[in-house]
């Protein structure tokens, strides 16, 4: 079956093709039949090197790209043969990812397909949905919330799911973003820019309980937070200084089917495709990613 690999890392252009074996599942797996899978920037931060560099993925001779999948069981334990399924691959050290014809999954990581959601529409759930619901997890227990990178994937699920907690949510994004986040739930927009503390103490004074920082600013998010409140990084290397009391915390995706069934089944999660593209297109699809601008996510298609 066809695969896309890295063997060096770099750029785009050091994704390729490679025939490998159909995988066979173990006890407790499932193979799944890819239908789509989303590219990620974590994709991209495996393709360069840069999670080699921070200690995240030990040297391999073959990494396989890609978190999120969405198919059809072909074989397996815990889901029926031909059942539309979602899952995530958080083992980002593996030689085979989503970005190929077929993947194995434990079963523990995967969930029913949403209903009246595409191929496409439902790869781009899995990594974002969990990671926004477990940093949420990681947020503590405060009524306000500071959601940074609010109109990117994990941001607005982030807002999103913090409303249905009956949270007082704070976003920051483009200016040009802010009808669409108020619609995720934000109560208060604030526009991305400098100064960001100081704009959101004038909402909030004393500062957030809490923040959200999708994207990565740092000790710019962490100046809106009171003193004893809490950061949640998403990136290796990305945490500030736990001043002023603040507990610094990064979360750490995980697979959980369970977790992902409850979020699809609550309907509150808007998936955005910016646009599908063939699995051979993979390196076109990283320089689309690197070049930003995009709202949602580009979708690969066996």
């Amino acid at each position: 079956m066809r695969a896309m690999v890295v063997r060096r890392f770099g750029g785009p252009e050091v994704i390729e093709p490679a025939d490998v074996p159909v995988p066979e599942p173990g006890p407790g797996q499932v193979r799944i039949r890819v239908a789509a899978a989303a590219v990620n920037p974590v994709d991209a931060a495996t393709r360069s090197g840069i999670l080699t560099e921070a200690g995240v993925i030990p040297p391999r001779e073959v990494l396989g790209l890609g978190w999120d999948v969405a198919g059809v069981v072909e074989a397996g334990t815990g889901f029926r043969v031909g059942e539309a399924v979602i899952g995530l691959r958080d083992r980002i050290a593996a030689p085979l990812g989503a970005y190929a014809e077929r993947i194995v999954l434990d079963a523990s990581a995967v969930a029913p397909a949403p209903a009246g959601f595409s191929p496409a529409e439902a790869a781009t759930l899995p990594l974002n949905a969990l990671t926004a619901a477990q940093a949420l997890d990681l947020a503590g227990t405060g009524r306000t919330l500071l959601v940074t990178g609010a109109a990117g994937a994990v941001g607005g699920y982030a807002v999103a799911l913090a409303h249905t907690r009956k949270l007082r949510v704070v976003a920051v994004a483009g200016a040009a973003d802010e009808a669409q986040v108020r619609t995720f739930g934000a109560g208060e927009f604030v526009p991305r820019g400098p100064d960001l503390a100081d704009r959101v103490r004038a909402l909030v004074p004393g500062g957030v309980d809490a923040v959200l920082d999708t994207a990565l600013l740092g000790l710019d998010a962490l100046d809106a937070v009171r003193g004893g409140g809490e950061f949640v990084a998403f990136a290796a290397g990305a945490a500030p200084l736990p001043l002023r009391g603040i507990r610094v915390r990064h979360v750490w995706i995980r697979a959980d089917g369970a977790r992902l069934a409850d979020l699809t089944a609550a309907g509150v999660l808007r998936p955005r495709v910016a646009d599908v593209l063939p699995l051979s297109a993979a390196a076109e699809a990283h320089e689309r990613l690197a070049a930003g601008g995009l709202r949602g996510r580009l979708v690969l298609t066996p």
